[in-house]
């Protein structure tokens, strides 16, 4: 029996997702009705109450003067860490660069040794409250990497405990391999390639908890040809390439994530338009994190070229010790400011365009019919005050598979 789950109406606009004339498809003074946990119509309120009436709902929310939008898809973090480096950040303002921190024994290592130390328990227990800031600033669907442990028994460790917090959090949390997210100090990069692939990538397919595998292809990290042997044995353990690429120089992984056929490319500050070019024409999407940039103080992303050249973008957080904002909503901000993307592109960007970087444009990203009711109603009365109101969480109720959920509503 089909269950009328939930009611949206009066809302002064609905955004559905990407427009066919339009950059956006919308509808003012509108409603949503939610039955079985999916959209099943959205339109003008007279309409949609006549239909589904409000009385009949479990849930019947009034959004007057709200604007109701797509739950964000943020499509790469490394949300699952220990310790804190925020003194790193402190550094890097007083002059110290990235590679050098890390040379130092800081950056991506020092978190190694932290994950290493800390105990499941405590990893779950780190996660869990970051998860929920998310859900509070309308974050409904999650990629997460691990990539802090850097040998076998901890990329493990780190993919339990994602797929834990799968199951006991609101969110989907998508799990991605990324034990190629540096060289370990007790190694390098050959040698440790060689374990990756002989040693890492055949646990973790026997474990199954793996969607996607990632690879920071950057100079002094791996290779051109060390991503793709990586990336290649994880295509035959069954997972999804995708490319940490052109962050700090342009070193050709754009052009191997386009080779590879990957989900994703992400960064990708230094892409040229022969690497947009073909990542367009092999279908790969653009993964753009303005976050990164604003904390290290570099330059952007080109948003503008990619999409004039006429792909969909996504941008993501890139949630992490050296980046720590788990808010989408200032992402989008930064997007539009710092990126020069107009609202409405960087809200498609957030949600469809996350949803295409992970394998889920069919699934979440949009408030099309049938799709899963994941939903974030604004306390305001367009979208365009999700970057407009930048610093604050303009988010005031979010649906998961459209029953009303907070953000510490495990």
């Amino acid at each position: 029996m089909t269950e009328l789950t939930t009611v949206v109406h009066d809302a002064s606009e609905i955004v559905v997702g990407p427009g066919t004339d339009a950059p956006l498809e919308k509808h003012e003074d509108a409603a949503l009705a939610v039955t079985d946990g999916r959209v099943a119509a959205v339109g003008p309120t007279e309409e949609i109450t006549d239909e589904y009436p409000v009385e009949n709902a479990t849930h019947a929310i009034n959004a007057d003067g709200q604007s109701v939008i797509p739950g964000f898809v943020d499509s790469h973090t490394h949300g699952l860490f220990a310790g804190d480096r925020s003194d790193e950040f402190a550094a890097k303002l007083g002059g110290e660069n990235y590679q050098d921190i890390l040379a130092e024994g800081g950056g991506i290592l020092r978190t190694v040794r932290a994950v290493r130390e800390a105990s499941d328990d405590d990893l779950l227990a780190n996660l869990l409250p970051h998860l929920d800031t998310m859900l509070a600033h309308g974050t409904t669907t999650v990629e997460i990497k691990s990539g802090y442990g850097l040998d076998t028994k901890t990329e493990l460790r780190m993919l339990d405990v994602i797929q834990r917090a799968d199951e006991q959090h609101p969110i989907d949390v998508v799990p991605t391999f990324m034990g190629a997210h540096a060289v370990p100090k007790e190694s390098d990069a050959e040698a440790y390639t060689d374990r990756m692939i002989g040693e890492q990538l055949p646990e973790v397919a026997e474990q199954g908890t793996a969607e996607f595998c990632d690879v920071f292809c950057e100079e002094d990290v791996f290779s051109v040809e060390q991503s793709r042997r990586v990336l290649d044995a994880g295509m035959e353990h069954g997972l999804t390439p995708k490319v940490h690429a052109e962050e700090f120089v342009r070193l050709g992984g754009a052009q191997l994530a386009a080779e590879m056929g990957a989900a994703s490319a992400d960064h990708l500050l230094h892409a040229n338009e022969d690497d947009r070019t073909a990542l367009a024409e092999a279908g790969v999407t653009p993964v753009l994190l303005p976050g990164t940039a604003f904390s290290l103080g570099a330059d952007y992303a080109d948003a503008r070229a990619f999409l004039d050249d006429g792909g969909t973008v996504a941008v993501a957080t890139d949630f992490n010790p050296n980046c720590h904002s788990q808010s989408m909503g200032f992402a989008i901000a930064l997007a539009c400011v710092g990126m020069g993307m107009t609202p409405a592109e960087a809200l498609v960007a957030g949600t469809h365009g996350g949803a295409r970087a992970l394998d889920r444009a069919g699934e979440t990203g949009t408030l099309r019919e049938g799709m899963p009711a994941d939903v974030a109603i604004i306390d305001a009365p367009s979208h365009i005050h999700v970057p407009y109101n930048f610093g604050v969480n303009t988010v005031e109720t979010v649906l998961k598979g459209g029953e009303p959920v907070d953000g510490g509503g495990r």
